[in-house]
C-alpha cells in the first residue's frame, strides 16, 4: 500500500512559467516529476501550460500549476519552503542557484543557528535555506 501525503504544498503561477520552474526545481534538487498534465483547451489562451503537476524533492511532494484565472495576488514570502541542507557545499550551491535572478530577503549569515538565508527565487517562490553543522555525521 503506497503512502498518500496528506499535506502538499501547492504553487500556482500567474505567468505561464510553472513548467520552467518545475524543471528547474527537479534538476536543482535531483527530484522527479511524478505527474504532469497540460491544458489541452485554448479557451483561456493557456493551451500547453501546466494544468497540474506533482513533483518530489527531498521526499516532499509539491503540486504546481499555471492558473487559468487571473488573480489579484501572487506569491508571498510569508509562506516559504524551508530546506535543511546536508552540507555546507549544498547550502552554497542551492543559495547561488536559487538567488540568481531572485531577491534576497535575509542574506546568508550565521544568525546564531549556523548558515541560514532567505530569498525569493526568480519565479517568486520563497525559500529558507539552513545548514546545521552540529547535525552532520
Amino acid at each position: 500500500m503506497s503512502h498518500i501525503q496528506q499535506l502538499t504544498p501547492h504553487l500556482m503561477f500567474q505567468n505561464g512559467r510553472a513548467e520552467e520552474a518545475l524543471q528547474f526545481y527537479v534538476q536543482l534538487f535531483r527530484g522527479e516529476i511524478l505527474m504532469l498534465l497540460h491544458y489541452e483547451d485554448d479557451t483561456q489562451g493557456i493551451k500547453g501550460q501546466v494544468q497540474i503537476a506533482t513533483f518530489s524533492i527531498a521526499g516532499q511532494q509539491i503540486n504546481i500549476m499555471d492558473s487559468s484565472v487571473q488573480h489579484q495576488f501572487d506569491f508571498t514570502p510569508s509562506m516559504s519552503l524551508f530546506f535543511r541542507c546536508s552540507s555546507l557545499e549544498e547550502f552554497n550551491h542551492l543559495w547561488t542557484e536559487l538567488s540568481e535572478g531572485g531577491q534576497i530577503l535575509m542574506p546568508k549569515s550565521d544568525y546564531g543557528v549556523g548558515p541560514f538565508g532567505w530569498l525569493n527565487d526568480r519565479y517568486g517562490v520563497s525559500w529558507q535555506l539552513s545548514f546545521d553543522a552540529s547535525q552532520q555525521a
